[in-house]
This record gives C-alpha cells, sequence and structure tokens, in this order.
C-alpha cells in the first residue's frame, strides 16, 4: 500500500525524522515520576547534611557571657591594682611619719644623756626632776624606746662594743658588762646603738 504522505520520517532539509522510542510497557513517564516527588527524594539523599541552625538568641547569650567574663576580670584587676596602691599609700605615710618622729627626737637623745649622767651623779630634786619625766614620758610616748642593760647579751646590730674588759666565768657568750651610753629605738628601727663594754666567756 502505497503512503499517503511521502514525506513521512523526513525532514524539511531531507534528513530521517527521529522518533521517540516506546517506553516499556507499565514504566512511568518522566512526568509521573517527577509528579510523585521520585525525584525529590533522590535530590534529598543526594545532598548534603545542612548545619544545626543556632538560635539568635543562643548567639546573644555567648557573647553576653563573653563580655561579662571580660568585664569580671577587669574589676578583679582593677581591684588588686587598688589594693596594692593602697598598701604603698600606707607604707609610705608610716615611713613619712617616722622619719619626721626619728628627725625630730634625734636631737632629744643627747638631753636624755644628760638626765641619765644627772642621775648617777645625785637624785633629781625639785624643777629639774619634774622637767625631766616630762620630757622622758613625751619621747616614750612618740614611740622612742630606751635599751641597753648590764647583763644583755652582746647584739651587734643594737649594741657597739667599746673595748672588751676581759673574760668572765659566769658567761656563756660575749655579754654587755658595762654600758656607757644608754641605746634608743623607734619601732625596729635603732635611732643609736647602746654603747657598752663586753666580756667574753672563759674558754
Amino acid at each position: 500500500m502505497t503512503d499517503p504522505n511521502p514525506d513521512h520520517g523526513v525532514t524539511p532539509e531531507g534528513e530521517p525524522q527521529e522518533t521517540a522510542a516506546p517506553s516499556p510497557e507499565g514504566a512511568p513517564e518522566v512526568a509521573d515520576v517527577a509528579a510523585a516527588g521520585g525525584f525529590g527524594e533522590a535530590a534529598a539523599e543526594m545532598a548534603p547534611e545542612s548545619e544545626v541552625e543556632v538560635s539568635p538568641d543562643a548567639d546573644e547569650l555567648v557573647v553576653t557571657r563573653i563580655a561579662l567574663e571580660e568585664r569580671t576580670l577587669d574589676l578583679q584587676r582593677l581591684q588588686a591594682e587598688y589594693l596594692n596602691y593602697k598598701r604603698r599609700v600606707d607604707r609610705d605615710r608610716d615611713l613619712v611619719r617616722e622619719n619626721a618622729t626619728y628627725a625630730a627626737l634625734a636631737p632629744i637623745i643627747d638631753v636624755l644623756d644628760n638626765i641619765d649622767r644627772a642621775r648617777e651623779h645625785e637624785p633629781l630634786e625639785g624643777g629639774f626632776k619634774a622637767v625631766a619625766e616630762q620630757l622622758e614620758r613625751v619621747v616614750t610616748g612618740l614611740g622612742l624606746v630606751k635599751f641597753g642593760e648590764p647583763g644583755e647579751a652582746f647584739d651587734p646590730t643594737t649594741h657597739e662594743a667599746l673595748s672588751h674588759i676581759g673574760t668572765d666565768p659566769e658567761v656563756e657568750v660575749t655579754t654587755c658588762k658595762v654600758v656607757a651610753k644608754a641605746g634608743y629605738k623607734i619601732g625596729d628601727r635603732v635611732v643609736r646603738a647602746a654603747q657598752v663594754l663586753v666580756v667574753d666567756p672563759q674558754d
């Protein structure tokens, strides 16, 4: 039977026209697969796992916590600096006061030496006794302490040995035998060492 359409299967340019191959019986069409979501499920399986989303509130909380820790460290550092400054100021204030007291009392030591010599000569009486006792009370109240007595173990940090006067069988260490001049100190600071004559123990 002659084909009524002689141009069937031929393109206008004269090339054979391609025809789609019939799909196997029962196989779904591409459109049907796409409509059923098959491609969507396959794409979901092939796609990489998405990153866990972080709440903006959680981010703000972390930032706030870090800022709080930084401010706390700053406050602790400032407190430590303030305490160190306060200790330094207190120490400097005490040192200034001690130096002023030392400067005021050091010259008075010679007056106290004269009072001691007067007592050794004869008992103090009358107005001189009252003035001497008042002066001693004042300097004691300002922190000036008298030290140095016969029988004390010799201490080179507080005693000045003027001379060795032999040995003494009754002592076990070098000992102050005679106190020529008493010593004075303010707190732990020696204003003048006690001037003494010492004896050594017998071998």
